[in-house]
């Protein structure tokens, strides 16, 4: 798979959950901190996006707002309203088992003033394999509606209103889930073609960058193949120098930093997702033996692969993304 799409796969867990919202004036809905993301669309109408850090943020008809960090936000007709806890929330999602996604009201205030409404969804991500891509988003990813901007984001948010306006029909169990995870994409999309060109560092520039995103797309590609530095810069048509420097500079660390830190995200996803054995999570991650894979393993969790697995319902460390180096 691509970058973007990797590291959607790697930290998506469990079922998104998702609704359709109606609220009218005077409202102020407070929403807890959530072990995951959460978004807001808006149909119709306008709202005031009170973040737990940073100013009010006013959204209006076809913005999306995009919470990668759930660290607890609010929904009111004015940043000045006295807020009250949702009356329903997404508990669900702090709990492991797979579940299936709701259609529900998370907040429902009927008052005498204009109305507004919201696609509203969230997302339970495993926080322990959260790619650099997703850390570096900013607090609330706020994308104004422009017309003409973002096609594929905008039908993706008219098919999941329309799905969760009407009642249940054969094969929402799996369009629903589907959809959120397409708009989940879309939105990630549309954020980082927006970074301006003159940045050039962060993984919006590395997506952008023809040289550091063919390397990321060789490693997503096929990261059990024995890649080094001469093998990655062949790849992109630099000299092994010229390309470490470029890769290291945009991204913040070593190109062979990141392609262990990638192997062992995926080596803890496979373990405690799969029953896969150790010796195949080791050969996909391109460990030629159990002994050399145990090790890196050890290295980067301080914890044995196979303990690791026996403990991962109650406890999962991952290995944090690599620090910038200067060689």
């Amino acid at each position: 798979m691509d970058v973007l799409s990797d590291a959607v796969t790697a930290m998506r867990t469990g079922r998104p959950h998702s609704s359709r919202t109606r609220l009218r004036a005077p409202f102020g809905i407070r929403f807890r901190p959530l072990d995951g993301a959460g978004f807001h669309v808006v149909l119709r109408g306008s709202c005031w996006l009170l973040p737990a850090h940073g100013a009010p943020i006013m959204l209006g008809v076809g913005d999306v707002a995009f919470l990668p960090r759930e660290l607890g936000h609010a929904i009111a007709d004015s940043p000045k309203r006295p807020l009250t806890d949702a009356r329903i929330t997404y508990d669900d999602l702090s709990l492991g088992e797979e579940r299936r996604p709701t259609k529900r009201a998370v907040g429902r205030e009927e008052g005498p003033g204009a109305g507004t409404e919201l696609l509203c969804g969230a997302y339970r991500l495993d926080q322990s394999r959260v790619h650099p891509l997703l850390t570096e988003l900013p607090e609330v990813v706020h994308l104004p509606a422009r017309v003409g901007r973002h096609p594929a984001l905008r039908g993706a948010i008219e098919l999941l209103g329309h799905e969760l306006a009407a009642d249940p029909r054969p094969g929402g169990d799996a369009a629903l889930p589907a959809l959120l995870d397409l708009l989940l994409l879309y939105i990630l999309r549309a954020f980082y073609e927006e970074q301006p060109d003159h940045v050039t560092t962060g993984w919006g520039a590395a997506l952008r960058d023809p040289v550091v995103g063919a390397a990321l797309r060789a490693i997503h590609q096929d990261p059990a193949r024995p890649w080094t530095v001469e093998s990655l810069a062949t790849q992109t048509g630099l000299s092994r120098a010229a390309f470490a420097r470029r890769f290291t500079a945009t991204v913040g660390f070593p190109p062979l930093a990141y392609l262990t830190w990638w192997r062992m995200t995926i080596a803890a996803r496979l373990l405690g997702d799969t029953d896969l054995p150790l010796r195949a999570v080791a050969e996909r991650t391109g460990y030629m033996s159990e002994f050399a894979f145990a090790r890196a393993f050890k290295r980067e969790f301080a914890i044995a692969p196979g303990r690791y697995r026996a403990h991962t319902a109650a406890a999962r460390r991952a290995p944090t993304p690599p620090r910038a180096k200067t060689s």
